[in-house]
């Protein structure tokens, strides 16, 4: 258990033991399935942890120039590459960091691939399928919503693969289970199938909420299995970013004041839920507060929480607790290490939260304050 008195405020806190407890679990999928699982750094990209996540696992997803130079400084190896889209001056730059480059339409593979060529390396190619097919419910986080701008539909691929093409990624997951991938494989299998047989690799993306308490791993195991005995030829790639660190840290705070209106009472905060819990709002989602009741109990002292920031909207609610909030209080949220840290912002200069690591051996370690310079800097 973390020792908040040794934590300074706020601060984002990931647990190692957590996080190699989720690791063990990932290594095992691999190994079993005989897959290949790399990390993707869109849900969690705390570098200074990598040498822990690289006991497990060795290879990395990137979706920009930086995301790619990081998995080739940090994860030690290149990244596999994905980006809606490339530009003439960033792709040379994907082409040094990258191990394999995937395309979101057929125009960008023509315009792009005869500079992989050029390059004479390595980099092996794909084409982003769009099966047109999705449980998830939020658009905003939904890749096959219809109109959808991501991966190339069954009707637009035609018949053949162009040359050159060597895999195919698709991503329609978040945080779903193994039944809802079992699902994406029947559609895939129905109208990309006369691909599969034909390329070297396929990239299931990210989604894949494998360390969830309920997600039937045995059942992944099996689908992965049955899977790869349909298609021998095929190395199976597999993305997820937040079962990386699902459930590994929280997001330590501190009441700053108490506001009363019209009868609602708001704990203000020393964090953001605009900049530093943004999903909260676009999921959206309530997340939890360690010693609180999730839910208003009648006749307890009730809070929303508000943010520090000056958008209005900056609040959730409401919460109850056994004892009145009192200002200096810690409020410790929940589940706040994966998406949340690598999607913050400063806006209005807010005090960004600090990032540590608790350790195996009970002891806290910074890994970065933050301070003026990294807002002032970021502007100009």
């Amino acid at each position: 258990m973390i020792d908040l008195s040794k934590i300074p405020s706020p601060c984002y806190v990931m647990e190692e033991r957590l996080l190699r407890k989720n690791l063990q679990r990932i290594k095992s999928v691999e190994e079993k399935a005989g897959v290949n699982i790399i990390l993707a750094f869109k849900a969690f990209a705390m570098w200074k942890a990598f040498p822990i996540v690289r006991e497990y696992i060795g290879h990395s997803t990137a979706s920009s120039v930086a995301e790619a130079q990081l998995a080739f400084e940090e994860m030690g190896s290149a990244a596999h590459t994905y980006a809606p889209s490339y530009t003439d001056y960033d792709f040379p730059l994907f082409l040094k960091y990258s191990s394999h480059i995937t395309f979101n339409s057929l125009s960008q593979f023509h315009r792009f691939y005869p500079k992989v060529v050029a390059s004479a390396g390595a980099v092996k190619c794909g084409i982003r399928i769009n099966p047109e097919f999705s449980v998830v419910e939020t658009d905003l986080y939904n890749p096959s919503m219809p109109g959808s701008r991501l991966g190339v539909t069954a009707k637009n691929m035609g018949d053949t693969l162009p040359e050159g093409v060597s895999g195919l990624h698709l991503h329609n997951l978040c945080e779903n289970n193994s039944y809802d991938l079992e699902k994406t494989l029947e559609v895939v299998e129905r109208k990309f199938g006369r691909f599969l047989t034909k390329v070297e690799w396929l990239n299931l993306g990210g989604g894949h909420l494998m360390t969830h308490e309920d997600y039937d791993v045995e059942h992944l195991i099996g689908l992965l299995i049955h899977f790869r005995e349909k298609y021998p030829n095929l190395e199976i790639i597999m993305e997820p970013g937040s079962a990386f660190a699902w459930q590994t840290g929280v997001l330590v705070a501190d009441v700053a004041d108490i506001v009363e209106n019209e009868g609602i009472l708001t704990a203000m905060l020393n964090v953001s839920f605009s900049c530093h819990m943004p999903d909260c709002l676009e999921m959206p989602y309530k997340p939890r507060i360690r010693g609180a009741y999730h839910d208003p109990v009648a006749g307890k002292p009730t809070y929303r929480m508000g943010g520090n920031s000056c958008l209005s909207g900056d609040f959730m609610g409401e919460w109850s607790f056994d004892a009145p909030l009192q200002v200096g209080d810690k409020v410790v949220f929940e589940d706040m290490i994966h998406y949340t840290t690598v999607k913050t912002t400063m806006f209005n200069g807010v005090s960004h939260p600090s990032i540590g690591l608790w350790t195996q051996e009970g002891e806290f370690k910074l890994y970065r304050r933050f301070g003026y310079g990294d807002y002032k800097n970021r502007m100009s």
